[in-house]
């Protein structure tokens, strides 16, 4: 079997050095101004310029490594819950919609943008969902009537919940992805709204380790776990 080429045999820097650019940026809400300051601090000369261009080529082929690990792993368990929710993105001035959704435990399994929040939009953005992830005993969303008629199609509208706050944890999953777009002036794009929100969130699965919920020894555990997985990337 054919070894795979090396992604960054062409570049002088290291992939350490590119791992801990593409996390800076991706992670934290920084600016690419903000990432070369920082870097610059721990001794880096990377132009801003370079930290975009690092993340737009490995960004995606990151994510996608994260991505195939966690989606084998989940795979072998049944969703006994789903949360779909749309957030409003404003690109170029333009209203765009980001389709999302949540597991149980917070994690952010599909993004998905489109111009139109209609039942072809839900049907698309729910058919690509299932087909990597499998199905759900429960699926809860808000009261968009698109929902509705495109489970209704799918045949598994029993299956959807609708509640006041039934549906706070995919809500609440919109925080981390609404500061990034503060710290980037907004999109400017419909493709870089997409690339970036997928990329964010296999980022975000992997260090999103609920602070609140786990003592300080045991995160810090779970954190060294996270680095180590990030730091055997494409290796």
């Amino acid at each position: 079997m054919t070894k795979p080429a090396n992604p960054f045999r062409y570049f002088n820097s290291s992939p350490e050095v590119i791992r801990l650019v593409v996390m800076m940026y991706v992670k934290y809400p920084l600016s690419l101004r903000n990432v070369e300051d920082l870097l610059h601090e721990r001794g880096i000369d990377v132009s801003y310029e370079t930290v975009r261009y690092w993340w737009n080529r490995f960004g995606p082929m990151f994510a996608a490594e994260i991505r195939k690990k966690r989606v084998d792993y989940m795979r072998q368990h049944t969703h006994w819950k789903l949360h779909l929710d749309e957030m409003y993105v404003k690109v170029s001035g333009e209203m765009r919609y980001l389709w999302r959704a949540v597991d149980h435990e917070g994690e952010v399994l599909e993004s998905f943008v489109t111009k139109e929040r209609d039942k072809a939009a839900a049907l698309k953005f729910m058919k690509k969902l299932m087909k990597r992830h499998g199905t759900a005993k429960v699926i809860t969303t808000d009261g968009l009537r698109s929902y509705k008629a495109a489970m209704k199609e799918l045949g598994n509208a029993r299956k959807q919940k609708v509640g006041r706050r039934a549906n706070n944890r995919v809500e609440n999953s919109h925080q981390p992805l609404r500061r990034r777009e503060r710290a980037m002036l907004r999109f400017r794009r419909m493709k870089t709204l997409q690339k970036f929100a997928s990329v964010h969130a296999s980022v975000h699965n992997l260090f999103n380790q609920e602070r609140h919920l786990t003592s300080r020894q045991t995160y810090k555990e779970r954190r060294s776990e996270a680095l180590s997985e990030w730091r055997s990337v494409m290796e």
